[in-house]
């Protein structure tokens, strides 16, 4: 289960953290991946280490605000390899304040990567899928895109809107083979949350969030993509998958003691 051999997949933002992850769990699982990343240094170390492990990989520059250079990046890969299988899009920043302070240059920095870097490499990738008539689009969004909490506001207004335009997507492409869908993590282990959990209250606080009382890792996220990669996830389509370790389903209000079992 869960084989993507034969599949070419491009990996945007595969420099580090979530990314590099899903890039290298989809080696691992036989795809040829294309790791793709503003950060190129950090792209050609992904690639490098899944050709050490055997696996079939390529690194390339890519600012997903650019959308000639997505629509670029896109064609150059139907040229290379023929077609593209699977695009994920993982990149996203936060500026934590309240929306008071909140500049003009702050909303349009997060806003031209979550949402219009999103937007582009979506539409690359389904305007490729829709004329082979077959793919998976996999966009990272965030518990944020259901529960907030102060600080927040244009980071959890871009998730939100994210997982609407995965919905909308996948009703508009799912006639022509393609399939849509997002995954919303909780609190993971990445360089985005390094200013939280370097600080020892919010790293408890959040952990203390979780039903499994700890942080995320990469890799957990990664093996949700690669089910919604692979075409055991057929039949998923439109979805948010929420990988948070229950964050979003608990209710703190009372701990309560240990189980008892006898």
């Amino acid at each position: 289960m869960f084989d993507l051999t034969g599949k070419n997949a491009v990996v945007v933002g595969a420099a580090s953290g979530i990314g590099r992850a899903i890039a290298v769990a989809y080696a691992d699982q036989g795809a040829t991946v294309d790791c793709l990343d503003i950060d190129e240094p950090g792209c050609q170390v992904t690639a490098r280490l899944i050709q050490s492990s055997g696996g079939k990989a390529s690194s390339g520059p890519l600012d997903i605000r650019d959308s000639a250079a997505v629509d670029g990046a896109f064609g150059d890969l139907v040229s290379a390899r023929g077609r593209v299988d699977v695009a994920v899009c993982t990149p996203g920043i936060n500026i934590r304040k309240p929306m008071l302070r909140y500049t003009d240059a702050d909303y349009n920095a997060v806003i031209d990567v979550n949402l219009r870097g999103s937007f582009n490499v979506m539409r690359a990738a389904g305007r490729v899928m829709y004329e082979q008539r077959s793919g998976s689009i996999i966009v990272i969004s965030s518990i944020s895109s259901r529960v907030v909490e102060p600080g927040q506001v244009i980071y959890a207004g871009t998730k939100a809107a994210l997982a609407a335009m995965v919905r909308v997507l996948a009703a508009e492409l799912g006639p022509y083979g393609v399939r849509v869908n997002a995954i919303a993590p909780g609190p993971v282990e990445t360089e985005l949350t390094v200013p939280i959990r370097d600080d020892p209250g919010w790293l408890d606080a959040y952990a203390s969030k979780v039903a499994v009382k700890r942080w995320g890792r990469p890799e957990e996220i990664a093996a949700p993509a690669v089910f919604l990669a692979s075409s055991e996830a057929s039949f998923v389509n439109g979805a948010q998958l929420f990988a948070d370790g229950g964050w979003t389903d608990l209710d703190q209000r009372y701990q309560g003691g240990p189980i008892e079992t006898s």
